[in-house]
C-alpha cells in the first residue's frame, strides 16, 4: 500500500470522527505524538520508534485529509526532485 492508498483508507474509516474533532484537536493530538516519538528516540527503543512512526503518520495523513490535501505529491517534489538541503543547517 503506497502513501496515497493509505490515506485513502484512513480518510474511509476515520474522516467523519475527524471531522467532528476538528484541526486544533488533531494537531493537539499530533504534537502528543510527536513528544512519545522524542521520548522512544531518547531511549533508544526501535519498537517504541516505530510504534511512534506509525502513529505520527496517522494524524498527519488525518490532517491532510480534513483539508484535502494530498501531500505524496508534494513530497515526491519536495525531496525527491528537489534538494532541500543545500538549505539545512547540517555541520
Amino acid at each position: 500500500m503506497d502513501i496515497s492508498e493509505l490515506q485513502r483508507a484512513i480518510k474511509e474509516k476515520y474522516y467523519s470522527i475527524d471531522k467532528k474533532s476538528g484541526p486544533l484537536f488533531l494537531l493537539a493530538v499530533l504534537f502528543e505524538e510527536v513528544g512519545e516519538l522524542a521520548e522512544a528516540v531518547r531511549k533508544n527503543d526501535a519498537e517504541g520508534i516505530e510504534d511512534e512512526l506509525a502513529d505520527v503518520l496517522f494524524m498527519i495523513l488525518s490532517l491532510a485529509n480534513l483539508f484535502g490535501i494530498k501531500p505524496e505529491s508534494r513530497l515526491v517534489e519536495k525531496y525527491i526532485k528537489g534538494d532541500p538541503t543545500e538549505r539545512w543547517d547540517l555541520p
